[in-house]
Parts: C-alpha cells; structure tokens; sequence
C-alpha cells in the first residue's frame, strides 16, 4: 500500500513515520509513504503557496494551483510505478482524504476500509484552510479526527496512516495484534498484564496463569464488555443493539453452565451426607 501526502512540511511527517511500526514497514516494503511538498509546485522563487481570502477575512488561505499541481504530480508517480510493474492505469478515481475538523470523525472501520485501497491520498491544509475550488476537484473524502482546531493537517494525516498502515498484512508481524484491540470488534480491549505476577500487592488475575485457553477468552470478553460500558457507554449500546441474537445465547449458556455447577454440587454433598 502507498500513502502520498500532500504537505507543506514533510520533514516533519517523514520524521514520525520513519519510526516504530510504521518506519519497520517502509524499510521492508510492506507499505510506501512519498511526502510531496506543495511549495515546490508555488510557480514562483519565493514559495508562496498562499494568499488573503476574497471578502475579507483573518488569516492567509493556501492557493488552488499549487494543490491541483501537486496533486496531479501525485497521479503521474502512481503512474509511472504502475507502468513499471506492468499493470494497469488507475481504473477509478485515487482516493484523497482532506485533514479538516468539518469532515467526518475517524473510526477503526474507516482505517479497515482505506487499507484496502492501494494507493491513498492525504491533503494536509494549512493556515486557514485551502481555496474550495481545488477541494471540490480532487478530495473524495473530508475526514476530522475531533472537534478541535490544530496548526495544520500533517500530525491527523500522520495518525491515519499509522491506524491504517497496522491493519496491512505483515505490518504487525501477526494478524492478532489487529483483531484484538480496541474497536476491532466494536467493543474496548481488555485489561493486559505482564511480569513480575505481583506489583506492589497488585495480582495478576488467576484465570490468565491458569492455562485454560476458553477460559481465558471468555474473561477476557467479559472484561472487554465491562470495561466499554463503564468508558464508552457509546459504543457499548452500539454492541449490544448489532449483537443482541449472540449476547442472548451467551446469556442461556452461562445460565446452562450455572444449573449443571449447581447440580454437581448438590450431587456432591448429597454424597458427602451418606
């Protein structure tokens, strides 16, 4: 999979995606990140690529030109890699996410969906934003990750890319660490423990030592259900309306499971009696 990110500061995106994960990825190739600086497409030897906004106005907006360059800059790499490996011109239109506090919020299923994309576009604005005009003629997705206001959208575009590189194959090393984290299933991860057993009088919980791997995954559930209704009541009545079929038969079995531990311990003390 290939990022391409449109920015007017792509030392800064490069240098905190080139670490961790994300970095490990691009050095083996799993996944590829181009930062594209939109200055270089300013059509002039100062590196403006902004200007005041017509009607008046605070602040300096970022010019169409330079953006719609950049962009079509972006299509004729993907081009040329596509020639080169022998494939086919980009049949439907390269997708381009717009980092702006109007668009919709990012969520897990969002990173599922651009993961399957094989090349993504992420336009980083700046200042007060970017003319309309060049937004409406390549983004196809405006995306916030909250309601809040930052310089700029190099560090959004940089979450997204993390969020979305990890659920690459190989990324991870283990397809696991995907689908047991938080909001993979649409619930909270469950609380996690490692060495020494005991911290400052704090255990480790018995059924995580014991080995029984069923056992372990149904505390575990158990925990990540608790825990999102405690923190995330949200997501929690989300669950439990899409689930409602599955919670009922868990809800028989471990009443099913209740009546046969209670049988067993009658049958065991009416033994014991004679």
């Amino acid at each position: 999979m290939y990022f391409h990110i449109m920015t007017l500061f792509p030392e800064m995106v490069l240098g905190g995606l080139n670490e961790s994960i994300t970095g490990k990825a691009i050095e083996k190739g799993l996944i590829g990140v181009d930062a594209v600086n939109i200055r270089d497409f300013a059509g002039n030897r100062y590196g403006h690529v902004d200007d005041y906004t017509y009607g008046g106005g605070a602040g300096m907006l970022m010019q169409p030109g330079p953006v719609y360059d950049a962009y079509q800059h972006v299509l004729a790499q993907i081009a040329v890699r596509k020639e080169k490996k022998g494939t086919s011109a980009q049949a439907k239109k390269v997708r381009v996410l717009y980092m702006t506090p109007q668009g919709q919020p990012f969520k897990q299923c969002m990173a599922e969906e651009y993961a399957k994309e094989e090349d993504l576009v992420l336009l980083c604005g700046h200042y007060e934003g970017i003319d309309e005009r060049v937004l409406e003629m390549i983004v196809t997705d405006y995306v916030s990750i909250g309601d809040f206001v930052l310089t700029g959208g190099e560090l959004p575009a940089m979450m997204i890319v993390d969020a979305t590189s990890r659920l690459v194959p190989g990324v991870l090393g283990s397809d696991e660490s995907a689908v047991y984290e938080s909001f993979y299933d649409g619930l909270l991860e469950y609380p996690q423990y490692t060495r020494p057993e005991e911290f400052m009088g704090k255990k480790v919980p018995e059924v995580l030592l014991s080995g029984h791997h069923k056992n372990i995954e149904e505390w575990r559930y158990e925990q990540s259900m608790q825990r999102t209704q405690e923190r995330r009541p949200d997501l929690y009545e989300i669950y439990v309306e899409v689930h409602r079929e599955e919670l009922e038969k868990r809800r028989r079995k471990k009443e099913e499971k209740e009546r046969k531990r209670l049988r067993r311990e009658q049958r065991a003390k009416m033994q014991t009696n004679e």
